[in-house]
């Protein structure tokens, strides 16, 4: 438990939070474990509105709204796109338009919910091929300055949420977080270790909008799926 309250301390430090933020269970033969809910919150709270403020790339001026991330801050499982699309933009939530629609279609396949996991992105603003956030079907992949100013606050959420696993939805993710420029073709299904931290594991996969223009990718999909439920334990 020292090594875990150790931990919190550095990432508290990190955002200039004083004091311990923990919350205590009594179990039988008086053991204590720690329930970091309410620091998670505190610590997302921050790194979120430092977001907000963020100027470290062209993107925060053409966005309607910052798309930070959603779900479960203890989740097991956490799952990382490229960045936002139109309706992300106007919605300031996680794939919420069509691809989004799969990929609740998907979690609901593994017998989990939203609820269950944690939904990010490589960048938190919209990237555009042309420079109105108004303007449809004007999406286009980050660039690498993009994600180099990005990436620092998914390695923070990551930090903070600390899930066993991280699914990568498409190649950009893919080739962002196993630091490995090998089509998503080769990568999807397999399984590496979180370049921050060994204990966290990375498995790619095809990204949902892909699955919408080529269904016969689904089948690829569910069995990456079913690999991430075996590694959860949970029941096929």
């Amino acid at each position: 438990m020292g090594k875990k309250i150790e931990s919190l301390l550095k990432i508290q430090k990190i955002y200039g939070i004083n004091g311990l933020f923990l919350e205590f269970e009594k179990f039988k033969e008086s053991e204590v474990i720690m329930s970091p809910k309410l620091t998670k919150e505190k610590l997302l709270e921050k790194l979120a509105q430092e977001v907000k403020n963020c100027k470290l790339c062209p993107l925060w001026k053409t966005r309607v709204n910052i798309v930070f991330g959603e779900g479960n801050i203890n989740a097991e499982l956490m799952f990382v796109g490229e960045g936002p699309g139109y309706e992300e933009d106007k919605q300031a939530r996680p794939f919420v338009g069509r691809a989004g629609e799969l990929l609740t279609k998907i979690i609901s396949a593994m017998k989990l919910s939203r609820n269950d996991v944690y939904i990010a992105n490589i960048v938190k603003c919209h990237p555009l091929k042309e420079p109105d956030p108004y303007l449809r079907n004007n999406d286009r992949p980050p660039n690498e300055d993009e994600i180099k100013s990005c990436l620092p606050y998914l390695e923070k959420q990551i930090e903070i949420i600390y899930p066993k696993i991280i699914c990568c939805l498409g190649s950009t993710s893919a080739k962002v977080l196993t630091r490995n420029d090998l089509p998503i073709t080769e990568l999807r299904g397999k399984i590496f270790d979180y370049y921050k931290d060994s204990k966290i594991k990375i498995l790619p996969t095809y990204h949902p909008a892909a699955l919408l223009r080529n269904p016969s990718l689904k089948k690829f999909v569910w069995q990456d799926m079913q690999l991430i439920m075996k590694m959860l334990g949970i029941d096929q």
